[in-house]
């Protein structure tokens, strides 16, 4: 049974509101599970079920991660052959858990949660961020979803086709077509295309295209038919990331090749980078096979110098940490890394609330701290404008509100 919504004052904090003004004090109002009031020249008398004394601590938005897989944790693909298929559902729980623990509230899955997944969380039977789901991620005949294996075998990166999640693979104008609306169909919030290869991809690579224009804007128009329906292109390699510009996709899933002119585009059409720093930073620090490290490494410096480069021009970039390749609950690690390549911290914090809800197209609901909008927020003890990593310690994190409920 969901846990009741109560009338909250959280009083004497100081307010770093996701939209990259400079924190102030004040006392927020909750109720109904929203922002009711903000008070900034004392506090107004009304009655309420709890009042927080934040004084010394500072409150933000709750943090969005706008790449992330829930079905999956530290992915190890021995381990994943052989695990039954149903337990992939009973470990998304911890996951999920653990995002939200993290200061996670709400989330944008890009492969492997399925509509059942969203809704648990809606129905307050499992804790996690609020969920925004693609299903399965579409993928060329030898691309990167395909798990056709030398032996003539397949596998896959994630699940199975069964009911509810169709098999990603087609080619050409009329399969694309035809799958895009089956993935709708199951009920997707966005389209997630990979443009390009990928490190873990069993038969190509980050630079191999994937798609044509053609079939990428095939992809566009079909999810343009379903009002606020967008795509989302996981593309490392530089020609693959153009052909998704070009086509007009909303996001850039990982970037790691960008060029001038790739830069140009993004901001030319307002696609969003989401980077995804973490996962690079993950593999080559984790136990995976040496043939996947060395495509790691050799990406890892061109990928820092892509979103350095993006970052100075002035694109808009939107956290994300491919969370599930990376450790749930690691994510705010992203932010200092974000850092490390130019950002502010109230830049990198600005990522993570008022610009990842615009990417994910929740902007009018979550994201900031501001009368009307959900009260998914957290309150941390110490100043993460001094340390950007002081968010990513959980210990720091003293209490996390989700619509108003705090978790516990």
């Amino acid at each position: 049974m969901a846990a009741k919504q109560r009338t909250i004052r959280i009083k004497n904090a100081m307010i770093i509101d996701g939209t990259g003004k400079r924190p102030y004090l004040g006392s927020v109002v909750v109720k109904q599970g929203n922002i009711h009031r903000i008070d900034t020249n004392g506090i107004q008398e009304e009655p309420v079920d709890e009042t927080v004394d934040a004084s010394g601590m500072y409150l933000l938005p709750g943090m969005i991660d706008c790449h992330v897989h829930v079905m999956i944790n530290r992915y190890n693909f021995a381990e994943h052959l052989n695990t039954p298929f149903s337990l992939n559902y009973y470990k998304s729980i911890s996951n999920m858990e653990a995002l939200i623990r993290a200061g996670i509230t709400s989330a944008r899955d890009a492969g492997g949660a399925d509509l059942g997944v969203k809704r648990a969380q809606e129905l307050g039977l499992v804790q996690g961020p609020k969920l925004k789901v693609s299903i399965t991620p579409l993928s060329i005949t030898g691309g990167h979803m395909d798990g056709w294996r030398l032996s003539g075998m397949e596998t896959f990166i994630l699940n199975p086709p069964y009911p509810g999640n169709p098999k990603g693979i087609c080619d050409g104008i009329e399969s694309v077509r035809r799958k895009v609306r089956e993935v709708l169909r199951a009920g997707a919030d966005v389209i997630k295309v990979c443009a390009t290869g990928g490190v873990m991809s069993p038969t190509d690579h980050p630079d191999f295209e994937q798609f044509s224009i053609e079939e990428l804007q095939i992809m566009v128009e079909e999810a343009n038919m379903r009002k606020g329906v967008r795509v989302m292109a996981h593309a490392q390699g530089l020609d693959g990331i153009k052909n998704a510009i070009k086509a007009g996709v909303h996001s850039i899933e990982h970037g790691v090749s960008l060029d001038d002119e790739a830069i140009a585009l993004m901001l030319e059409n307002q696609v969003y980078l989401v980077p995804t720093l973490l996962a690079v930073d993950t593999v080559l620090k984790g136990t995976y096979p040496e043939s996947i490290k060395e495509q790691a490494r050799a990406m890892n410096d061109k990928h820092l110098r892509s979103v350095e480069k993006a970052y100075r021009a002035g694109v808009s970039i939107a956290m994300g940490t491919d969370s599930g390749i990376v450790e749930h609950g690691r994510n705010l690690e992203e932010l200092v890394l974000m850092c490390n390549v130019g950002m502010q911290p109230l830049e990198a914090i600005k990522a993570a609330t008022l610009t990842a809800a615009q990417c994910l197209g929740i902007q009018k609901t979550t994201g900031t701290v501001e009368v009307g909008k959900a009260a998914d927020l957290i309150l941390i003890d110490k100043d993460p404008l001094k340390n950007i990593g002081y968010l990513s310690d959980k210990n720091n994190i003293k209490t996390i509100w989700q619509k108003g409920i705090e978790i516990t």
